[in-house]
């Protein structure tokens, strides 16, 4: 059967594996760069293979572009519309669209509208999601959404690099 996947006996998943079901606002969050990441599924509960955050990202928010050395990542809007720049080529992404990128490329995203959007980031395999909330500033009901700093950028370079990211300098 042509592109079958065949998995190892001991590849496949365990018998004690569990569904995993998240309500609508669970899920811990992070601020970074004026942005919201609320952490869906982190890559222990996928035994490495893949974890997703939902993006929520003001207008003139995103990040500096960047890559990941390890990671696929996969855009997926929900709201709103993003400008997702990839390698050299830029989409347009209103909610329903779909933006890969592969592990090495630079990529960064967005918003250029006067709303609000949201998005799925999805990494294949699991771990960057860590960066997040080693970078991020927890989210709180009630506190105000933390300034950009320099010196908030900076540190998200540095602890990127421990996570095989490298960043461009946001200006």
């Amino acid at each position: 059967m042509k592109n079958a996947v065949h998995h190892e006996k001991d590849t496949l998943p365990s018998e004690n594996q569990t569904a995993l079901h998240l309500r609508t606002g669970e899920g811990k969050a992070v601020w970074m760069n004026g942005d919201l990441y609320t952490q869906l599924i982190d890559t222990e509960e996928t035994c490495g293979r893949v974890s997703i955050l939902e993006a929520t990202i003001p207008p003139g928010g995103g990040p500096p572009r960047h890559n990941h050395e390890n990671e696929d990542e996969i855009f997926y809007v929900t709201y709103g519309s993003l400008e997702i720049s990839a390698g050299e080529q830029t989409f347009t992404a209103t909610a329903g669209s779909l933006v890969f990128v592969p592990q090495g490329m630079m990529h960064g995203f967005r918003n250029t509208t006067r709303d609000f959007a949201k998005q799925l980031l999805i990494f294949t395999p699991g771990g960057f999601e860590r960066f997040f909330f080693e970078v991020g500033l927890t989210a709180q009901a009630g506190r105000p959404i933390p300034e950009v700093s320099n010196t908030n950028q900076e540190f998200a370079r540095v602890i990127g690099a421990k996570y095989g990211s490298y960043q461009e300098v946001k200006i």
